[in-house]
């Protein structure tokens, strides 16, 4: 259960793939057009729960509650060697010496 004021994120479906312009491509007008906003509760709700959140610029959003405390998930990917040789040939370069 989440609670008013928490930090949480919705998603809703702005157009349905009828209502999307026939200037789109295939492939993009096959799908809808959804939004996810991330924003302050502005009521209890349990995940699925239709709500209101304001946002962090203070726009305020209704959509689906689908996630409590949301975080980024993405990475930069796997741990490429070369990029810690180019990091201490930059150091030796402007510091002259090794990295600590």
């Amino acid at each position: 259960m989440a609670k008013k004021g928490d930090w949480v994120m919705i998603h809703n479906i702005v157009l349905k793939p009828e209502e999307r312009s026939a200037n789109l491509p295939e492939d993009t007008k096959k799908v809808p057009l959804e939004m996810w906003v991330k924003g302050y509760l502005q009521s209890d709700a349990k995940l699925g729960d239709t709500v209101t959140v304001i946002t962090r610029t203070g726009r305020t959003a209704v959509g689906e509650l689908v996630d409590e405390a949301p975080h980024y998930e993405h990475s930069f990917g796997s741990l490429v060697p070369e990029v810690l040789k180019i990091g201490d040939t930059v150091r030796k370069i402007l510091f002259g010496g090794e990295a600590k």
